[in-house]
């Protein structure tokens, strides 16, 4: 195996991981996110908390697999860009802390969609891969 097959798929599993990581607590912590959601005037929230989670875990298994990756990516993506303005509007936020928190995240969203949309480039079947 060349060295650039084993760094891609570490890539893969540290991108992808952080999804699949991010699904797993839309699941296990559903009401704390639930009354966040609700505080950002998403309705019905409980329902956008259990499907962006199926999101975040479909998009980060394809990524992680390197399987249906144009699907993962638009999994990602679908999350990714609605949930940044939505869930981390920091040009709202009249707190600092608040202010500071949703820059970070907003930001940090936005360079995942960028490095999401660069995967599209990378020619399939991706190294080691299902």
């Amino acid at each position: 195996m060349a060295i650039t097959s084993f760094l891609f798929l570490l890539g893969r599993v540290l991108f992808g991981g952080f999804f699949v990581k991010s699904a797993f607590n839309h699941f296990t912590q559903v009401d704390m996110l639930t009354g966040y959601t609700a505080s950002k005037g998403v309705k019905p929230a409980k329902f956008w908390v259990l499907f962006t989670g199926f999101l975040l875990l479909i998009g980060g298994l394809g990524i992680i697999l390197g399987i249906y990756v144009q699907w993962a990516i638009a999994a990602l993506v679908l999350f990714l860009a609605p949930a940044s303005f939505l869930m981390h509007a920091f040009w709202k936020d009249t707190d600092p802390n608040m202010k500071m928190m949703n820059t970070i995240n907003f930001y940090k969203n936005m360079a995942l969609l960028g490095a999401a949309l660069m995967a599209l480039m990378i020619a399939a079947p991706w190294p080691l891969s299902l």
